[in-house]
């Protein structure tokens, strides 16, 4: 199904700009560390969230600086809802019958979602559509590489918005643009120290990328199935509530697991509304693997091994045993450039060149994350492809 609308949307773009035909690619970038230049849209701001605080009352100084963002994304939303629904139903169901829904949502989330409704102004239903629908639109590129001394490095495109409005004018993705203003840095805290560090999208209560200092690094990429997200939302709505939400999965593994082995054992065994790829970092040699999940299982797990000359693993939106989709082949680049950098000249700045690498870095790029967990360090900057690039 993505595969067709994706074939789809290809012929009718590439009519108009036949130097985007996929694959697309260019030479591996160099020296693009510290980011300058057009592909840097800007630092993201951090912010703090005291989990000592009533769930409630959490977010309220972050959606009080991002409120009006959040409203335009909102409305961005509303927007293409009418264009393909123009009776305007869609809308008032959203507003009329998924405020019904977030006392079914676990705690503490459902009512971190009632805090931000009240301190945006944003209707309780969009607050929830806002939450749900990254179980459904996100393809990203993640990766995670030991240098020689065994220092595990950890990064990530997030890409976001895929079919959700093109703007033929600028040539850029509706609501990727929309998400951008709303990014924030947040470090989680309680009893005044750091539980773990985020970067999120304002709003939006899950995680897509953590880091919990010292201990380990965490990022989600969407994973496409047959038994996907459609249908365990639609479960969910229907009464059957026994797998978890993924972003809700990610935020529990951070706040609560105190180590590698202890996250990976959740990420694995945890029954999930939706398939999911989750890319997992420790903090000792060897420790980063990828979990390919089903909504009941992990499938084939690829890990770290530098006996086998495996010194980073890399993933996108398709199996590591499998081909990537010929039109979205964002792991073949991103793999050349990693081994043409090899492990001896792999740092920080080496990993943010090759997600700055046409196609790894897209229309969809909203941000790179940039994380060593040894140091505790979380750095992400805004995204933008300069044209010629590619859609996705």
């Amino acid at each position: 199904m993505v595969g067709a609308a994706l074939c789809v949307f290809l012929c009718a773009f590439c009519l108009g700009a036949a130097q985007y035909v996929p694959p697309y690619t260019e030479d591996c970038r160099t020296g693009m560390y510290p980011p300058s230049g057009p592909t840097f849209k800007g630092a993201i701001p951090w912010y703090t969230v005291n989990l000592d605080l009533h769930p409630s009352e959490r977010w309220r100084d972050i959606m009080t600086s991002k409120k009006n963002e959040l409203l335009s994304m909102i409305q961005a939303i509303k927007d293409l809802a009418d264009a393909f629904v123009p009776s305007g139903r869609l809308v008032d169901f959203v507003d009329r019958d998924l405020p019904l829904m977030v006392d079914t949502l676990p705690y503490p989330f459902n009512e971190e979602m009632k805090g931000i409704a009240t301190a945006s102004g944003v209707p309780l239903g969009e607050v929830v559509l806002f939450n749900i629908f990254y179980e459904i639109f996100t393809v990203c590129t993640s990766l995670i590489a030991e240098d020689p001394n065994g220092n595990l490095i950890h990064a990530r495109n997030m890409d976001f918005g895929l079919f959700l409005g093109w703007d033929l004018k600028n040539r850029s993705w509706v609501i990727t643009e929309k998400l951008k203003p709303l990014l924030v840095n947040v470090d989680f805290t309680r009893n005044n120290r750091t539980v773990f560090q985020s970067t999120n999208f304002a709003g939006y209560v899950g995680m897509l990328t953590g880091i919990r200092p010292h201990a380990f690094t965490l990022t989600m990429n969407e994973r496409f199935s047959l038994d996907g997200g459609y249908i365990g939302i639609l479960e969910w709505i229907l009464g059957k509530r026994d797998g978890m939400w993924m972003s809700f999965l990610t935020r529990s593994v951070l706040e609560n697991a105190t180590s590698y082995t202890e996250a990976q054992k959740l990420l694995s065994d945890t029954k999930l509304l939706a398939p999911a790829y989750f890319i997992l970092g420790g903090n000792k040699t060897g420790e980063g693997c990828i979990i390919t999940r089903s909504r009941t299982h992990s499938i084939k797990p690829l890990e770290l091994d530098l006996k086998q000359g495996r010194w980073y693993v890399l993933e996108t939106n398709y199996d590591h045993w499998k081909e990537p989709l010929f039109l979205d082949d964002r792991r073949t680049p991103a793999m050349k450039c990693m081994n043409q950098i090899t492990q001896s000249n792999i740092s920080l700045k080496t990993v943010y060149d090759v997600l700055s690498t046409k196609p790894v870095l897209n229309k969809l790029t909203t941000y790179t994350t940039l994380m060593e967990v040894s140091k505790g360090k979380l750095e992400s900057f805004i995204r933008d492809c300069p044209n010629p690039c590619m859609p996705w």
